[in-house]
This record gives structure tokens, C-alpha cells and sequence, in this order.
């Protein structure tokens, strides 16, 4: 998932959890850390020998938090697949690309169309699934499915292409 701090983003993945041993990577550096938390959103967070104490303050939805650590306070915003992916169809408009990519690491669950198939804008194209979250993928434009470069059950990476489209007019 990507973690928003500030003007800072990080790619944080869960790789396990053991009671309150947690082990993730951040920008793909390993972090061990043990987490333990309480009832009122406090939480006591060791790593590398060192103690630290936070305040987390949910927001509405559940996808972005206050913490406070002592004299520091931090905004923080948690961005889930489908997030990632719309917010990367904004940023390269709502014009249709020639593929559809992975947004982040994760597995198909389902490929609902084969090669050769005509799209409508809004039709499902691919399901990944990440972070034990399902998220359909959608065609933004008319167009046809030219290569499925993926089969369900693949683990699949961040930006792999996934599907190739045809979005030229032709009949």
C-alpha cells in the first residue's frame, strides 16, 4: 500500500505479523517493529532498541489518520489499490491507455474477457486482488482487447502491463 506522511510517500507492505511482532518493508527496506496497542488509540512502538509512543486519530473512512508523537504531530493517509489507480487515471487524464497495468504487487482473480472481445467504457476488464482487497479494473473508452499478457491466479508486480487494448475506431 502507499503511505502519505506529509509531502512524503512511501510503498509499506505487511510481509508478517506474530502477535505483536509486525515485520514490513518501507521502499523495500525491511522494518522490524513490535506494536503494542490500546484501547484508546495509543499505541507503544519498538524498534531498534528505542521506544516510542503515539496517539493515532482515526479520520473519517478510515484512510487517513492524526498521530502525535510527543512534541510532533504527523497527517497521515493510507492509499489502497483502487485509490492508487484512479488517482493515477486522473493524472494522466480519462483519456484510455493502450493497456491496463498492475497499480501495485498483487494476484488475478479473474480475467471476465478474452482476446478479440469489444468493450464498452465501464466494462470490467481485469479483478486483482491485494492486500486481501478485490478491485475491478474498467476500460475508460471504447475499445477492443488486442493481448491478455496474464492468467487468473498470477502474481503480478507493480506496472506490469497486464492487458493489452486497440483503441482505434475500426470495425
Amino acid at each position: 500500500m502507499e503511505i502519505h506522511i506529509g509531502d512524503r510517500v512511501a510503498d509499506v507492505t505487511l510481509v508478517s505479523k506474530e502477535g505483536n511482532k509486525v515485520v514490513l518493508t518501507i521502499d523495500g527496506k525491511p522494518v522490524e517493529v513490535d506494536v503494542m496497542m490500546a484501547e484508546n488509540g495509543s499505541c507503544s512502538i519498538l524498534h531498534n532498541g528505542n521506544s516510542y509512543n503515539a496517539e493515532l486519530i482515526r479520520g473519517e473512512g478510515g484512510k487517513s489518520y492524526d498521530v502525535n508523537m510527543f512534541y510532533r504531530s504527523y497527517h497521515v493517509d493510507v492509499v489502497d489499490t483502487q485509490a492508487k489507480y484512479l488517482h493515477l487515471h486522473k493524472t494522466q487524464g480519462e483519456r484510455q491507455q493502450d493497456k491496463i497495468v498492475a497499480p501495485m504487487p498483487g494476484k488475478v482473480v479473474a480475467i471476465p474477457v478474452s482476446v478479440g472481445d469489444r468493450l464498452k467504457a465501464g466494462d470490467i476488464a481485469i479483478v486483482l486482488e491485494a492486500m486481501k482487497m478485490q478491485s475491478n479494473y474498467k476500460v475508460t473508452a471504447d475499445c477492443t482487447v488486442k493481448a491478455i499478457l496474464v492468467a487468473e491466479g498470477d502474481s503480478v508486480q507493480d506496472n506490469q502491463a497486464l492487458i493489452e487494448l486497440d483503441l482505434s475506431n475500426e470495425e
